[in-house]
């Protein structure tokens, strides 16, 4: 793979990387200089002077604008898969099955065959309201992230938003929307 260089400055940086490339991990990864997280500018990378970590504000706004998909979709971390590319990149992960047809032929578990149950009835859905709807909790169901890790790589649930909650203090902090 020849070398990518490029700095991300700004969101629309971001957005032009994600569209050149199809496919780009938010952090480092085990393919060196491959990640937003290697080519952004230092001063948008966690927090900045202004208290934001930029890389982590834009990303809801760029999966607005581009529709691209975003998920734990490469060694169980975030990536972008730009709108052009998701189709063909699911249908490989996919291998050819729907949901429904991996259960059947015994390829997913039970437990995620539940999940999925839960998020296609509920979708689009705030995480924190899925964890309650499907009693994730001390006590309860158990396997919340790990569904979501794997039926994210295998591209049957994309993160569609970000939605921004205040804690008892009033900071903000985000919670994925599902779809």
């Amino acid at each position: 793979m020849a070398a990518m260089r490029f700095t991300i400055r700004s969101e629309t940086d971001l957005i032009k990387a994600i569209n050149k490339y199809g496919f780009l991990p938010f952090f480092r990864n085990s393919i060196k200089g491959f990640s937003i997280e290697e080519h952004i500018a230092p001063e948008h990378w966690y927090y900045s002077d202004s208290g934001q970590w930029d890389a982590w504000e834009w990303k809801s706004p760029v999966i607005q604008k581009t529709g691209c998909a975003y998920g734990k979709f490469f060694e169980h971390k975030a990536v972008y898969i730009s709108k052009e590319w998701f189709p063909d990149f699911a249908n490989y992960r996919r291998d050819g099955y729907d949901f429904d047809a991996r259960y059947d032929e015994g390829l997913a578990k039970h437990t995620d065959k539940v999940f999925y149950d839960l998020l296609d009835n509920n979708a689009p859905i705030i995480s924190k309201e899925l964890k309650k709807l499907g009693d994730y909790r001390k006590g309860g169901n158990k396997g919340f992230d790990t569904s979501i890790t794997k039926l994210q790589e295998q591209c049957y649930i994309i993160t569609s938003n970000f939605v921004y909650m205040t804690d008892k203090n009033g900071q903000p902090y985000g919670l994925m929307s599902l779809s």
